[in-house]
């Protein structure tokens, strides 16, 4: 890609970001502005900013990467994201509005009285921000290393200091302008350039079905291997190689590999010819590719299936960036309004990245051996179209990726920040929420060069697994059943969550490689969101005598819409 456009396209957004965050920041008045823009926020504009923040790195190039590699089945990530909106319109969106908290450890602390049970919520918070912001940081890295070849680090420390800037300076009312413009951007990022590839694809005579058969060269290719891994073969195949294969060196060497696994050094240039079918990596042999979810599902792909399903489902009410923009409808009415608007703004978004995924397998297919599948999209407009048009529509691409990352860092950055300002921090004013915004940052940027990046739409589904296992059974028990205590809550999200974190740990980790292990702590959801729930109810049960006076009144907040409270008050 020609990068003396698709810079510039970056550094636009980038400024085009800065100013209308600018413009927040000039009717940005009070503590409330800050935190929740002063519950003043209706129903269109929220929609596009719950979308903006909501559409990260892993829709706008994971998704596309996962199918390029593992073909439909990857489908469920946007049907699971979508559906999770339908799940928090039925059972959350406008009690969650009508409690009159700002984050969800105020929801969980009016709910249930109990410090404990807020500050352990405002650990999950905290947590799962963390783990959120990862990919996003990384796919910025990754896309400005596609762009220009600079390092990997320097795309998320862009968007740090980006997004640390408009956040501590704007607060909430600030990113609800940017978010809503950046949600705008990336839907003609996608939408424009897949126009044009679909018009290239009809015009090329390129197969009219990507999944049919195995990936294939449609010419010969040079494919550079950044690092080890292993290479299975399922036929003998004849490629030139440049590097060390199977522990010997060779320089342009012309081998014929027999079937099975084989060990390809970092650095080996490989040069497949024409026609000839696409490897795939060999996670089972202990080499290569960084850890990743793939395995566990060409082991078990219904366990893994049914794990995405539940984790997407149910961890979008969960999650801080999203629960925290409920807080700024006017009511619960104008929550629910904002809800079904998202769930048509992201439903139409999430049609266009697996048109990238299909274009990607017939035009790109060395990716699924290189593990860059992510960049699909960054590189199909030079493959398909080339020349001036190609770079301009790359350089759209690129720009759109980048509002991605700095529209969902910024929403996670407002919720992380907000938590650490009402609960770890001395004071709660201004002053030190803008501490908190530079804390909330700074542990993922650090981690983000330390960690090696699974592909980014498996690491948001490892955020949404704890989401789920966690903030769920608080949400949904909290607002519908009475008898929930604050031991129980405490329990259910300290079990469910925190095991769910473990698998998730462990998964990033690597450990272990493969087996029946390996798919239980890569997709926990199916096990550990039934375990949060179970023991949130069965404690709760157990100590019938915390549950907290007043309750009834607490219940009936969350489910009387605002004017008729009024009219018992009166």
């Amino acid at each position: 890609m020609n990068s003396s456009y698709a810079v510039p396209a970056v550094a636009l957004v980038v400024l085009a970001t800065v100013l209308v965050g600018a413009f927040g920041l000039r009717i940005s008045r009070t503590t409330s502005d800050f935190y929740v823009a002063s519950r003043t926020v209706g129903p269109r504009l929220n929609a596009a900013a719950i979308s903006g923040e909501y559409l990260s790195a892993a829709s706008f190039l994971g998704i596309a990467g996962l199918v390029l590699v593992q073909g439909p089945d990857m489908l469920w990530y946007p049907v699971g994201y979508t559906a999770g909106y339908l799940v928090l319109l039925l059972f959350v969106a406008a009690p969650l509005r009508r409690s009159g908290a700002y984050t969800l450890p105020d929801f969980a602390e009016a709910r249930l009285s109990s410090q404990a049970v807020r500050r352990l919520a405002g650990a999950f918070v905290v947590g799962t921000g963390w783990l959120y912001l990862l990919p996003q940081l990384q796919g910025a890295g990754l896309t400005l290393t596609v762009l220009t070849g600079a390092p990997d680090s320097l795309g998320g420390l862009i968007v740090a200091v980006v997004v640390v800037a408009i956040v501590a300076a704007g607060g909430m009312r600030s990113i609800t302008f940017v978010q809503a413009f950046q949600y705008w951007l990336k839907l003609t990022a996608l939408l424009v350039p897949a126009l044009f590839l679909i018009l290239a694809w009809q015009g090329d005579g390129a197969p009219s079905r990507a999944f049919d058969e195995p990936a294939t060269f449609r010419e010969q290719s040079v494919v550079r291997v950044k690092n080890t891994l292993d290479m299975r073969l399922e036929s003998p195949l004849t490629v030139t190689v440049n590097g060390t294969i199977d522990g010997r060196a060779h320089e342009d060497q012309q081998l014929r590999l027999p079937a099975g696994t084989h060990r390809i050094d970092g650095g080996t240039r490989l040069t497949f010819p024409q026609g000839a079918e696409v490897p795939e990596p060999d996670h089972r042999a202990g080499g290569g590719l960084s850890p990743s979810q793939a395995e566990s599902r060409g082991e078990r792909p219904l366990y893994a299936t049914y794990g995405l399903i539940l984790a997407t489902f149910l961890g979008t009410m969960g999650l801080p960036h999203v629960v925290v923009r409920f807080y700024t409808s006017p009511h619960g009415v104008a929550a629910r309004r904002t809800t079904v608007a998202v769930l048509g703004l992201i439903g139409a978004f999430y049609l266009l990245p697996p048109v990238y995924g299909a274009l990607g397998r017939l035009y790109a297919p060395e990716l699924t051996l290189t593990g860059d599948a992510d960049a699909a999209a960054l590189l199909l407009p030079d493959r398909m179209i080339g020349g001036l048009g190609g770079d301009l529509l790359g350089a759209l691409i690129a720009g759109g990726a980048f509002a991605a990352f700095l529209s969902t860092a910024s929403g996670l950055t407002m919720a992380v920040a907000g938590v650490l300002t009402q609960d770890v921090l001395p004071s709660r004013g201004v002053r030190h929420f803008r501490l908190g915004t530079v804390l909330a940052m700074a542990v993922p940027l650090a981690a983000s060069a330390l960690v090696g990046g699974l592909p980014v739409a498996d690491a948001v589904g490892l955020a949404f697994a704890v989401s789920a296992s966690s903030f769920c059974p608080l949400l949904v028990l909290g607002i519908w059943w009475r008898r929930l205590t604050p031991p129980g809550a405490a329990a259910g999200m300290l079990v469910g969550g925190g095991s769910a974190l473990i698998a998730v740990a462990a998964t990033m980790a690597g450990f272990p490689g493969s087996g029946a292990l390996h798919a239980l702590l890569a997709w926990p959801a199916l096990w550990s969101v039934p375990l949060g729930f179970f023991t949130m109810i069965l404690v709760s049960l157990a100590t019938p005598g915390r549950v907290p006076p007043g309750t009834a009144a607490i219940l009936a907040r969350f489910h009387l819409p605002e004017e008729l409270r009024a009219e018992v008050k009166a």
